[in-house]
C-alpha cells in the first residue's frame, strides 16, 4: 500500500518521490498534447501536429516500459488499484477527508490509464487518417478521442487542485521537483537523470529529423488538398 500513516513528526522531511523520467514524461506530454491540439485545424502547421502526435505515442510506449521496470512510485503495481480502492478514495474526498498517498492516488491512477490509452487511440487513428487508411468516420473518431482526452485532462487538473487544497500538498510542485513530504523510507534512491537526459535527446532528435522534412512540408498541404479533392469528387457522385 502507498497510503501513509506516519505521524507529522515522522513525515516532516521532503524526500524524492518522482524520478526524473516520470517528470520529463509528464511535462513533455503536456507540451505535446497542447501543441498538437492547437494545431489540429491548421494545414500550415500540419507537420508540427503530426510530429507532436507521434511524440506522444513514443512517450506513452516509454511510460509503459518504465511503469514495469522504473522506480518504486513510477511502477503501475504501486498505484493501480481496483474499483473498491477508487470508490473508497472518492468517498473520502466527498467527506472532506481524502486518503493520503505518497505516489499517485487511486483516482489519479484511473486518469493516467485512461490518458495513456487515449493517446494510443489518437495516435493510431491519426496515422490512419493521415495515410488515407480510413474514411470520414475515422477522422471523426480521431477528433472525438482528442476532445475526450481534453475533457479527461480537465477533470484530472480539477482533481489535482482539489487534492492539493484539501490534503495541503503541492502536487504540481512535486511533479516539478520530484519531492514530497513523506517518511524517508517512502522515497526513491535515484532520480535516474541519465534516463531523463536520454529521453530529451531522443525527443529532440526526432523533432530535428522531422524538421528536416519542413522544406517538403508542402507535400502535406498537397496531401490534404488531394484528399479534399477526392471528397469533392465523391460528393458529385
Amino acid at each position: 500500500m502507498n497510503t501513509t500513516s506516519a505521524s507529522p513528526a515522522e513525515a516532516a522531511r521532503k524526500v524524492l518521490i518522482w524520478d526524473a523520467p516520470v517528470r520529463v514524461f509528464h511535462w513533455l506530454m503536456v507540451f505535446s498534447f497542447a501543441g498538437a491540439y492547437l494545431t489540429a485545424e491548421s494545414e500550415r502547421w500540419r507537420l508540427l501536429h503530426v510530429s507532436l502526435g507521434y511524440t506522444m505515442v513514443g512517450l506513452v510506449i516509454f511510460r509503459i516500459v518504465w511503469g514495469l521496470v522504473g522506480t518504486r512510485h513510477a511502477r503501475f503495481s504501486d498505484f493501480v488499484r481496483g474499483p473498491k480502492a477508487v470508490a473508497s478514495y472518492i468517498r473520502g474526498m466527498l467527506r472532506g477527508d481524502p486518503e493520503t498517498h505518497v505516489g499517485h492516488n487511486p483516482l489519479g491512477a484511473v486518469a493516467i490509464l485512461v490518458l495513456l490509452t487515449l493517446t494510443l487511440v489518437i495516435g493510431a487513428s491519426g496515422w490512419a487518417v493521415f495515410n488515407d487508411a480510413g474514411g470520414e468516420w475515422l477522422e471523426g473518431a480521431h477528433e472525438f478521442a482528442a476532445n475526450f482526452m481534453l475533457a479527461v485532462i480537465g477533470v484530472h487538473i480539477a482533481g489535482v487542485v482539489m487534492t492539493s487544497r484539501r490534503a495541503r500538498v503541492n502536487l504540481v510542485g512535486a511533479m516539478v521537483t520530484g519531492n514530497k513530504v513523506a517518511r524517508p523510507e517512502d522515497g526513491v534512491r535515484s532520480a535516474w537523470r541519465s534516463v531523463a537526459a536520454l529521453m530529451l535527446v531522443a525527443v529532440a532528435g526526432f523533432w530535428w529529423l522531422q524538421w528536416q522534412q519542413a522544406p517538403t512540408a508542402q507535400g502535406l498541404a498537397s496531401h490534404a488538398a488531394s484528399s479534399t479533392h477526392k471528397d469533392g469528387d465523391n460528393d458529385d457522385d
